[in-house]
């Protein structure tokens, strides 16, 4: 089968899996079935909004994946995945949400079916979209078999990105530009939040002038005032306010690959104590910019961020980044390293990272954030050119 629309060129989805295997092998595991919608993506193309109905992709040790999923998805897969139409094996729609049957009966006669019935199977246990239900009836189903858990496996394949994958997220990158310059354009006293998040999604979606936008996998969090000393509140139909500040945290999407980028707006004169935390926050990710090189730790590039607030008198107890990338909702990160003070994991070229610092206090919220690369030599890369100052209108 050809198809014209895949993301990445046969070769790179073909590395992908060699990448997948040989930690497969590392770890044990004889079979693998990834169900985060991510990670399929990522080993096949498939894309498709049905990641709220069981489905996966069944990886073998020496024989292309089997995409799995609803009936009515398969045609999604022929259209968007690289696999051949006879590993496509679709299940019956009256699995679908039964008091009666599970999906997984079927996936467990796949298994069997192969010959894996007794092996190592892996699962991506601490995951959104794998229920308790799931791993009990495949527990049910596969008596012999040995269920091991294969939590990000790979998730950390993913993490050095590939030059089309920084390609994509540049463009994602160019796409929260314009939806930050939007913002900066229309936010005034008496605009309904609900108002200013339409042009946010607007703008996301219809890109910049070369390309188009995709939907991001966390909806803008635009909390105003008081309700942005809370990390991850969204909007309301409230008229925006004079003497209050706003985040806005939103990403710029592109074939799935995420370019995360916060700033906070005042209407009005800002508080002393928010221009102090702006003040240290700008001076803490420079320092954690020229931090971020290849060889260093995750650890490394926190502690030059946390060591200059607690210069400035500022202490903040939660991890200032993570890695992002290809991603569905609810969430862009990829769920392996944080920019955490304890984290040994060692950065390197190509990797991807959302730096978040962020200030809440009981009254107000301060959000400046970059989407990295790591380069070869010298300070990480900000894919994003917007000011990070505060902006005020007054």
């Amino acid at each position: 089968m050809t198809l014209s629309n895949l993301p990445f060129s046969r070769d790179e989805y073909k590395a992908r899996l060699a990448k997948t295997r040989k930690a497969m092998d590392k770890a044990g595991i004889d079979i693998l079935f990834v169900e985060d919608p991510s990670n399929m993506a990522w080993l096949t193309g498939y894309d498709g909004w049905s990641f709220y109905v069981h489905q996966g992709v069944l990886v073998f040790p020496d024989e292309d994946p089997i995409w799995w999923g609803r009936g009515q998805d398969r045609n999604g897969a022929i259209r968007t995945a690289w696999i051949a139409e006879d590993r496509m094996i679709p299940y019956a729609d009256h699995y679908v949400q039964s008091t009666e049957r599970h999906p997984m009966q079927t996936l467990a006669e796949i298994i069997r079916s192969k010959g894996y019935g007794g092996k190592r199977l892996g699962l991506e246990l601490e995951n959104y979209y794998f229920s308790a239900k799931a791993y009990l009836t495949l527990q049910q189903e596969l008596p012999n078999a040995k269920l091991v858990d294969a939590t990000a496996l790979v998730n950390w394949q993913r993490a050095v990105k590939s030059a089309k994958e920084i390609e994509y997220m540049g463009r994602a990158a160019r796409i929260v530009e314009a939806m930050h310059e939007r913002i900066r354009e229309v936010a005034e006293p008496g605009l309904r939040k609900c108002d200013i998040v339409a042009e946010i999604l607007n703008t996301g979606v219809r890109g910049v002038s070369d390309f188009g936008g995709d939907y991001a996998a966390i909806v803008p969090l635009t909390p105003s005032g008081k309700d942005a000393s809370a990390a991850h509140l969204t909007w309301d139909d409230r008229p925006m306010k004079s003497g209050e500040g706003t985040y806005f945290e939103i990403a710029g999407c592109y074939r799935r690959y995420h370019a995360p980028l916060s700033r906070t707006l005042f209407l009005g004169e800002p508080p002393a104590g928010m221009q102090k935390a702006q003040d240290a926050v700008l001076e803490g990710l420079d320092a954690g910019l020229n931090a971020a090189r290849p060889g260093n730790t995750c650890g490394e590039v926190a502690k030059a961020f946390f060591d200059v607030l607690r210069k400035h008198g500022i202490e903040k107890d939660s991890r200032t980044g993570y890695p992002v990338g290809i991603s569905y909702p609810p969430d862009w990160g990829e769920r392996t390293m944080s920019l955490r003070q304890n984290d040994t994991s060692v950065i390197e070229e190509n990797m991807t990272f959302h730096f978040m610092p962020a200030i809440w206090t009981d009254d107000w919220g301060f959000e400046t954030s970059e989407t990295i690369r790591i380069r070869a030599q010298g300070p990480a890369e900000c894919l994003a050119d917007v000011s990070r100052e505060l902006v005020v209108k007054r």
